[in-house]
């Protein structure tokens, strides 16, 4: 059986018709023209093997149905390879006709040389399976068989005629027919790889744009982690420790018995989960922060002032937290104003739980093009690159700095640490502001 009696139309043996319109349409003048071909190749076959059966059969011949039956065992041989090999090209058979291929193509010549010593009008089936031998065997090889098949023609020819020398028509005849068989049979293989090379192209482009899409959706659920991470920190995990904080000085004012002040900073506790809840809900959303809302970033710089001078006093550590402003106050774009808000959130927690400070100033200066805002406590201090190495550690503490880092790059901004032990901390944010 035929690796295939003539190539299999792209399409068809990569199974495009199963993957999208995208390869059909890059190889759709290609493979109508190798579809064309292959059924006038089978077709002209069966036609060829029909007219030299029906001619011998009207000849008669005491011998006339054992020629018949080898044409029919010929013609069942030629069909079972072809439909083999189309339904392993679909995909609906296991078995590899190619295995089989040069054993099929031998069986097929065996036969038509047995019916062409029995007839000579069985000599122009030759001409179909000349394109057999040049796609199933080397080139080399094939222009040798096709050589000798030529040969075979021109003599049960010449044997038919009786003629004592052959007509010139019956050498040309066949010579011809060889060599245009030659050619068109060359510019079928040369189309046949054009349209495998579409076809592997097409390929190729589909699974580059299938690994595109994959690395794009990794890229887009990493840089939501990222957010959700970066929000989550510099929101919730602030608040829930301030609520910490403000649960234990409660408590202790319980122990001590000022029911006063127990009830105020359990208020304070009501109130940052209550705000804690709202920002829950807005960055769930992909919205701007609730202390943003109808409000400018200065204002919501003051109240964020004032609430961690508030939260610190109730937790029995005072921190003195102020706002100044430099410059006139300028509309700024929405992820600038959510990037401030967020990193002088992140500061201060970090100044509260971590610096012993009294005192914290939130400077913001508007420069035209740029917004620059710098927190600086008087606290403990620490060394910066130890802080920065401890970044991601297993208990999620130290992911501040590397979060605010993140957030101030994405808007194309500097940040600068500047700290010593027990001289304090700056963080020094600058972000570019576009021009109204």
């Amino acid at each position: 059986m035929p690796a295939t009696p003539l190539p299999t139309p792209p399409e068809k043996a990569a199974g495009v018709s199963g993957r999208g319109p995208l390869n059909a349409l890059e190889n759709a003048s290609s493979a109508a023209i190798l579809r064309v071909l292959r059924v006038t190749l089978h077709t002209g076959f069966a036609l060829l093997l029909a007219v030299g059966l029906v001619r011998m059969l009207m000849a008669g011949g005491a011998l006339r149905w054992v020629w018949a039956s080898a044409a029919v065992v010929l013609a069942a041989v030629y069909l079972a390879g072809t439909v083999l090999e189309k339904r392993h090209a679909e995909g609906r058979t296991v078995v590899d006709p190619r295995r089989y291929g040069l054993l099929w193509l031998g069986l097929v010549t065996a036969l038509w040389v047995f019916l062409l010593a029995g007839s000579a009008d069985f000599a122009w089936l030759a001409f179909p399976i000349f394109f057999l031998h040049l796609h199933l065997l080397p080139r080399r090889a094939a222009l040798l068989t096709i050589a000798l098949m030529t040969v075979a023609v021109i003599a049960s020819q010449w044997a038919a005629s009786g003629a004592p020398v052959p007509h010139a028509a019956a050498v040309v005849g066949p010579v011809l027919g060889a060599i245009f068989s030659v050619i068109t049979g060359l510019a079928y293989a040369a189309l046949y790889r054009e349209a495998e090379n579409q076809r592997r192209a097409a390929d190729e482009l589909r699974r580059t744009r299938e690994e595109l899409a994959r690395s794009q959706h990794q890229a887009g659920v990493l840089a939501e982690r990222e957010r959700l991470a970066r929000e989550i920190h510099d929101t919730l995990a602030q608040g829930l420790s301030s609520i910490v904080l403000l649960g234990r000085a409660a408590g202790q004012s319980l122990a001590d018995g000022d029911l006063a002040t127990a009830s105020g900073r359990l208020a304070l506790v009501q109130q940052t989960a209550a705000d804690n809840l709202a920002e829950a809900r807005s960055f769930v959303r992909g919205l701007s922060s609730p202390q943003l809302e109808g409000t400018t970033l200065v204002e919501a710089l003051g109240r964020l002032c004032e609430r961690t001078w508030t939260d610190a006093e109730a937790a029995g550590a005072p921190l003195h937290c102020r706002l100044e402003v430099d410059g006139e106050p300028q509309d700024l774009p929405q992820p600038v104003r959510i990037a401030l808000l967020r990193a002088a959130q992140a500061s201060l927690a970090n100044v509260r739980e971590h610096a012993r400070a009294s005192t914290a100033v939130v400077s913001l200066a508007f420069l035209g093009s740029e917004v620059t805002m710098d927190v600086y406590d008087d606290g403990t201090g620490f060394d910066p690159p130890d802080r920065e190495s401890a970044a991601g550690a297993a208990d999620g503490s130290g992911f501040g700095l590397r979060s605010l880092r993140e957030r101030v790059a994405a808007l194309n901004g500097t940040l600068a640490v500047e700290s010593a032990p027990g001289e304090g901390t700056v963080v020094a944010i600058r972000l570019p502001v576009e021009e109204p």
